[in-house]
């Protein structure tokens, strides 16, 4: 597969000339899968499916052609990061074909001028090298010169009239809605290689910049959008293909995220390289790129930037999770919707340290801070799950007895001004790390994983809000020193986690509350500012659970292959390592272990 694809894109929502399009090692998403896509049922499945009956999805810009024709006034809306001038000009070449006249309204065209945007926006970035900013409280008919774009009527002379661009169903023209959405990691790929700009700006920017801009600004706005016409859609396309479209009827869709939240739910992972990136992931999962200097996270599910794959005759449709979530969220998260609404609430990621480096030595802001200064409603709780680690691996977590705040700060102060090594057990402790293991990290926690682990990170959703106080001297993968958070981490630091308290309070004391013949229920207690839970299921064959209208998060710890079969009937099978949610409205599930030694599941949980 071709990662290094090129395409002329010449509209105002991309980039000019021949110019790669995607700047990653990563596999573009296979339009169909076909026989030969298939994997064995005990391999991790880097594309996993929800099916749908035949016939529900849509391949190639012909037949969407054929819709519009058939509906000669429509809405194009969607992501920004899609390739707009590609989709006209694919769909232009079929109207030609035609003979159609085509009125075009394109809603780049009506936005406010780049500067009056960026000084809206500027309000919500924070400081130019800051890492993070504030969540944007606009609307994306902020951006807009909405009288002039509500002026713009379907043509009568025109056979066809279609308004096209991210905010077209602002133009409240009465016509089919037809939403492209666009996977984040896809969006994050255009963005490094400069494919894409941010909403209204007529250049793409420096990648840090861009990033940031899209997660406070961008996404915000283009998530409330997406949330408030979903009513309004009638067709659902995917824009991940230079060069090629899937797209389904709505009703079809809705009818396939009811199903997931009554079933099992899995998203489509990806994988990213890191400065202190290790080799776990790349030998032990199949069917991504092995030629990459290391991996460093896997996004099992962290929901803001994963998406979920529909499937009809082999073609896939990727949607953002946060669909599954404004339709259905009470199904997904029950008796704890009405407290989380649109937000998933628990993330797992794998922090893949093997054979690589240590992870800065960093702390996650207090939920006052984080609401504060950063505009979350949660703050990044988190606790380390040692899925795998060498004999001699650790976690650093908590301060030596001995520590001196004052101190402390004036050698990392001086460690960053003068690039000077750190002893850092001289003030935070080292934990050897065994499989299993759960270590506790609240926020203003002081922490790291060391090398050598694959780490299971189990925590609170937000996932970007991470204060580096110390980085080994190390540069980043292009050459440039990573950002160092030192006033951020002292505005944060719990300086009381230290001493013994660190192994009474902040590794888990694991219990076993219920067993049988062939099966025991292990309690991985979690702190008491954790907002959710952990339990380890340990059997030989099967063990049923129900929901109690709860949302559960799961993955495959140890043995080979397990399936799970929901109360409707669904059934699914699961390798080892994969992360899978059960919705509250499952109601009740089985588990079968199809290895030959015990299966041991991980279940978080709200509390």
């Amino acid at each position: 597969m071709n990662v290094n694809l090129n395409y002329t894109n010449t509209s105002g929502w991309g980039k000019s000339a021949n110019e790669k399009l995607r700047k990653t090692s990563q596999f573009l998403m296979p339009v169909r899968l076909t026989n030969n896509s298939s994997i064995a049922q005990d391999e991790y499945n880097v594309y996993p499916v929800s099916s749908l009956e035949g016939g529900k999805i849509f391949n190639g810009y012909h037949s969407l052609a054929r819709y519009i024709i058939g509906k000669k006034t429509v809405i194009i809306d969607g992501y920004a990061g899609v390739f707009w001038n590609a989709i006209k000009e694919a769909l232009n070449e079929h109207f030609a074909e035609e003979g159609l006249t085509v009125n075009w309204v394109e809603t780049s065209a009506y936005l406010r001028s780049q500067q009056e945007i960026e000084n809206l926006t500027e309000p919500f970035l924070g400081a130019s090298d800051a890492v993070w900013g504030t969540k944007c409280t606009l609307t994306l008919r902020d951006l807009f010169e909405l009288d002039k774009l509500t002026e713009q009527l379907p043509v009568n002379a025109a056979y066809l009239n279609i308004i096209i661009g991210p905010g077209a169903a602002l133009s409240n023209w009465d016509a089919p809605v037809i939403y492209i959405d666009l996977p984040k990691n896809e969006v994050q790929f255009r963005m490094r290689a400069g494919a894409i700009t941010n909403i209204g700006a007529h250049e793409a920017n420096d990648p840090f910049y861009m990033y940031k801009r899209f997660y406070f600004v961008d996404w915000v706005l283009l998530n409330n959008h997406k949330k408030q016409i979903l009513n309004k859609i009638d067709v659902i396309a995917d824009g991940q293909w230079p060069d090629d479209i899937n797209w389904m009827y709505k009703a079809d869709f809705m009818d396939g995220l009811n199903n997931l939240s009554r079933s099992v739910i899995r998203v489509r992972p990806w994988f990213e390289p890191g400065a202190w990136g290790g080799h776990w992931i790349q030998e032990h999962i199949k069917n991504i790129n092995k030629d990459v200097v290391n991996y460093a996270w896997s996004f099992e599910l962290i929901v803001p930037e994963n998406g979920l794959v529909f499937e009809s005759d082999g073609y896939l449709l990727e949607v953002s999770f946060d669909f599954l979530m404004f339709n259905n969220q009470q199904e997904v998260l029950g008796l704890h919707a009405q407290k989380f609404g649109d937000e998933f609430p628990i993330r797992f990621d794998f922090l893949d340290t093997y054979g690589g480096g240590n992870l800065s030595i960093q702390c996650h802001p207090s939920l006052k801070y984080i609401q504060e200064n950063f505009g979350e409603t949660i703050t990044q709780d988190e606790t380390y799950y040692i899925l795998d680690c060498k004999d001699k691996a650790e976690v650093y977590l908590g301060f030596q007895e001995s520590i001196q705040p004052e101190e402390f700060r004036s050698v990392l102060e001086t460690s960053q001004h003068n690039n000077k090594e750190v002893a850092i057990t001289n003030y935070v402790q080292a934990h050897a790390a065994k499989k299993h293991d759960l270590f506790l990290i609240p926020n203003g926690t002081v922490h790291s994983a060391g090398a050598d682990n694959l780490v299971l990170e189990i925590s609170a959703t937000p996932y970007i809000f991470t204060f580096k106080m110390y980085d080994w001297l190390r540069l980043d993968l292009d050459g440039n020193p990573r950002p160092i958070n030192i006033e951020h981490a002292f505005n944060n630091l719990n300086f009381e986690r230290k001493g013994e308290k660190v192994k009474t309070e902040l590794i888990s004391k694991q219990e076993v509350i219920r067993q049988g013949e062939d099966w025991q229920l292990v309690h991985l207690p979690t702190h008491q500012e954790h907002f959710y839970d952990v339990h380890r299921i340990e059997f030989d064959k099967e063990f049923t659970i129900e929901t109690h209208n709860q949302c559960h998060v799961m993955m495959l710890v140890e043995g080979s292959t397990i399936t799970i079969k929901t109360a409707n009937g669904t059934k699914q099978t699961f390798a080892y390592a994969e992360t899978f949610v059960v919705p509250a409205a499952a109601q009740s599930y089985t588990l079968t272990n199809l290895g030959k030694s015990r299966a041991k599941v991980i279940k978080a949980f709200l509390k």
